[in-house]
């Protein structure tokens, strides 16, 4: 059984249960439905599946909907349909039939019967078909909400992803792509090498950065993005196999730079590809 999500229908001062499973298929209380008319709810439903026309309505029904259900076993299970002694077991008819259109659910709260919308509201009109115009309603008002609710979230989160797109391909045209190497800064020898791994991916070494922002805390890695921690990690892999094929410092750095900007862009693209149908704006 897949996730079940659990909500109430308040129809003329009953409350019934609903609930949906795998997001899907709905079911909703025969027994909460059932106390419309009786104070033993059991009795009242097996009254109902008693009928061999409301056991042919089932039969129907799970052959339109279900492909796993026993035609052949059904056909013998209706036979005694209707007969006096005939009396419905909800338990073969789930397991025996592989049925999928009645439930029982055990608890103190939120136990009963529970069957599929379209055979609750069936239910329903030999209850009482004004109790069932309630039912209707109501449930048509907890499908406008949740609708309502589905609605806002979705034109946030396409609000958020539109922000998100232009702030992410800011960040990419200004911060994130490595700055070209000038010509001074391949020819110099860094003392260390993570040093010479600062200047590839920010253009500067950990003392110019930290001369840019006297104020901050830290240094530059620690205000790095997520990219540039990722790129750096494997730049460090790359470098010492750089070094152990006797590249020298200026060959690694230009090696090591066509590596950064080759994986800023690609994580770049597979950032965006999450956003097929957000499309950039021209300025």
């Amino acid at each position: 059984m897949g996730k079940i999500i659990k909500d109430t229908i308040h129809a003329n001062g009953i409350d019934i249960g609903i609930y949906t499973m795998d997001f899907d298929r709905e079911y909703i209380s025969l027994t909460d439905i059932a106390r419309h008319r009786s104070i033993d709810p059991r009795i009242t439903i097996h009254n109902w599946l008693r009928s061999r026309d409301v056991v042919e309505f089932l039969g129907l029904w799970e052959s339109l909907n279900n492909p796993d259900f026993k035609r052949i076993e059904f056909d013998t299970f209706k036979k005694d349909a209707g007969a006096n002694a005939f009396v419905f077991s909800i338990k073969k008819w789930e397991e025996e039939l592989h049925a999928i259109g009645l439930v029982s659910k055990s608890g103190r709260y939120g136990g009963g019967i529970y069957a599929h919308i379209d055979i609750a509201f069936e239910f329903a009109s030999w209850i009482s078909p004004e109790f069932k115009l309630y039912i209707i309603k109501d449930y048509q008002r907890l499908k406008h909400d949740e609708n309502s609710r589905l609605s806002l979230t979705w034109n946030l989160n396409r609000e958020i992803s539109k922000l998100n797109y232009r702030i992410h391909t800011d960040a990419i045209k200004e911060n994130l792509i490595p700055p070209e190497l000038t010509p001074s800064q391949i020819a110099y020898t860094y003392a260390t090498e993570a040093d010479m791994l600062n200047v590839v991916l920010f253009g500067m070494t950990a003392k110019e950065w930290r001369d840019k922002h006297p104020k901050q805390k830290g240094n530059i890695r620690d205000f790095a993005t997520i990219q540039h921690l990722l790129v750096l990690s494997n730049m460090e892999s790359y470098n010492a196999i750089l070094i152990s094929q006797g590249h020298t410092q200026a060959e690694r750095m230009l090696l090591l730079h066509d590596m950064a900007v080759q994986q800023m862009h690609t994580l770049a693209s597979l950032e965006l590809s999450n956003l097929p149908q957000i499309e950039e704006k021209k300025c």
